[in-house]
């Protein structure tokens, strides 16, 4: 394919929000950051590996009861602004546009601390009261 020489009309998906399986045992709290875990279900981000970013939940739900799947949570997909780490893994403006790394289910930090941080996303933008970072 070459390039386009004209405007064109690309297509777009928007997604507000998507219905994801918990885990058996699992907790969500609305408001911390989603990931999906190997499995693909629904766990709050830690700082471990394998973990895949996946926007904020919208809701409180509890598992620990049930089977793999026997619930849902809402998670919504956007920018939303985290904590920001501290010292030397504190992110800056210069981080702008570029991967920062889960430290727990409300912070976020520069670096992947030496091999054992999974990726949150994008940094969309920094200020005072934290990181803005666009989760899928």
């Amino acid at each position: 394919m070459t390039a386009t020489t004209q405007a064109r009309n690309t297509p777009l998906v928007t997604v507000g929000t998507v219905a994801r399986d918990l885990p058996a045992g699992g907790k969500v709290l609305a408001g911390t950051i989603a990931c999906l875990n190997a499995a693909g279900f629904a766990v709050m981000a830690t700082s471990a590996l394998g973990l895949v970013a996946d926007g904020r939940f919208e809701e409180t739900v509890d598992n620990s009861g049930g089977i793999d799947g026997a619930v849902k949570v809402v998670v919504r997909k956007g920018t939303f602004r985290y904590a920001n780490s501290a010292a030397g893994d504190a992110i800056t403006r210069t981080e702008i546009g570029k991967t920062v790394y889960l430290v727990d289910n409300q912070t976020l930090a520069k670096t992947d601390g030496g091999g054992t941080r999974s990726p949150a996303g994008k940094v969309f933008d920094v200020d005072a009261q934290g990181v803005w970072i666009t989760l899928n």
